[in-house]
C-alpha cells in the first residue's frame, strides 16, 4: 500500500531538519524509517528530491512524502470505549492508561482508534487512515480525556482552537519531592533527545517553544500533587517540565523518577503507570460555537495510590 502525504512548513518550522520534521508530522513511522524514505528519493521538498535528512527546510515549502507500508490499517476491534460526551460532530472519550491512541509502528491491535471504529459509523479523515478522527493525543501511559472528530470540518476547526491556544486542558500529576513554590509557570523549549530517540529534552534537537503552568494542590509525604495546564503541546511536555524542576511524574521512569519507592520501611517496584491524568477538557464545538466543559475523575488506581501516600 503507497499513499502520498503532504505537508506545509509553517512558520515556526523553518529552518528544522528535514527527518525531525517529518517524525513530527508522522508518529507512526519511525525517525530511522523516515530516514531510509529520504535516502531512497522517496521525499520531495518542492519539485526536487530532498538530498539528505538533515537538511533545514523553509516555510512555507511543500513537503511530499512516497511511503509505502504493506498491510498496516486501522481496523474496528470490540472493545471498551468510555465516551463522556457525544453529538453529531464530535466525541469526549475517556482513555485508560495503557491503551495507544492510534495504530502505528509496532502497534496493530488494542488502540483508541481500533475501539473507535468499532462503535462509530464516521470519523474525520484529516488524520490519515491510521488516525481516522484524532485531533491530538495523549500519550500511552497517560490516562483521561481526549477529543475526537466524527467529520472534516469539525477536525479542522478543533485543530485550529489548539493552534491558537483556545483549548484548555489541566491535568493532575503527582511528583516526587515537595514542590516549594504554590503556583509557577515553566517557559523551557522541548525537543528531541540527541541521544535516546523516544525521549524528549528540554533544549533538545529542533526544540520548539513550550510552557506549562503548575499550581500545587496539596504535599503529601515525600510528593506532591500539583494541576499542571499546558500553554502548549510539545511531545511529552508536561513530563519534560516536570522532570526539568527536580520533580519527575511517579512511574515515570523515562524521565528520571525512581524504579522502587520506600514504604513503612519497605521497598516496592513503583506504579506500573505514570501517575499523569488528563483531568479536565475546556473548548469551543466546533460547529455551534457554544462552550463545553468536560471531567473525568482520578482512576482508581491512582486513587488508591494517593490515599495511601498521604498515610505516609
Amino acid at each position: 500500500m503507497t499513499a502520498t502525504r503532504e505537508f506545509i512548513v509553517p512558520p515556526e518550522s523553518a529552518g528544522d531538519r528535514l527527518d525531525l520534521f517529518l517524525a513530527r508530522q508522522m508518529p507512526d513511522w519511525s525517525r530511522s524509517q523516515i530516514q531510509r524514505l529520504i535516502r531512497d528519493g522517496l521525499v520531495t521538498v518542492g519539485a526536487a528530491a530532498a538530498k539528505k535528512p538533515g537538511e533545514e527546510i523553509a516555510a512555507g515549502s511543500r513537503i511530499s512524502v512516497r511511503a509505502e507500508r504493506e498491510g498496516l490499517r486501522a481496523v474496528a476491534e470490540d472493545l471498551p470505549l468510555a465516551v463522556v460526551y457525544e453529538d453529531a460532530d464530535l466525541l469526549v472519550v475517556n482513555k485508560p492508561a495503557g491503551m495507544v491512541v492510534h495504530v502505528g509502528a509496532g502497534v496493530k491491535s488494542g488502540t483508541l482508534v481500533n475501539a473507535l471504529l468499532g462503535r462509530v459509523k464516521s470519523l474525520s479523515g484529516e488524520g490519515g487512515e491510521l488516525r481516522p478522527g484524532i485531533v491530538h493525543r495523549l500519550d500511552k501511559m497517560t490516562s483521561g480525556l481526549v477529543i475526537v472528530a466524527k467529520n472534516d470540518a469539525a477536525h479542522h476547526r478543533l485543530s485550529e482552537q489548539f493552534k491558537s491556544r483556545e483549548v484548555h486542558k489541566t491535568y493532575l500529576a503527582l511528583v516526587h519531592g515537595r514542590v516549594a513554590a504554590e503556583r509557577g509557570e515553566i517557559s523551557k523549549p522541548v525537543g528531541r533527545d540527541p541521544r535516546r530517540r523516544t525521549r524528549m529534552k528540554t533544549g533538545g534537537i529542533a526544540a520548539r517553544e513550550a510552557v506549562t503552568k503548575y499550581r500545587v494542590l496539596r504535599r503529601a509525604g515525600p510528593f506532591t500533587l500539583v494541576e499542571a495546564m499546558p500553554q502548549t503541546g510539545r511531545t511529552h511536555q508536561i513530563r519534560v517540565h516536570l522532570a526539568s524542576l527536580g520533580h519527575p511524574v511517579v512511574g515515570d521512569t523515562t524521565y528520571g523518577a525512581p524504579t522502587r519507592l520506600r514504604f513503612e520501611g519497605r521497598e516496592e517496584p513503583t506504579l506500573a503507570r505514570t501517575f499523569l491524568h488528563a483531568a479536565m477538557l475546556e473548548f469551543s464545538h466546533p460547529v455551534t460555537g457554544a462552550p463545553l466543559g468536560f471531567e473525568a475523575p482520578l482512576p482508581a488506581e491512582l486513587g488508591a495510590f494517593l490515599a495511601r501516600v498521604e498515610r505516609l
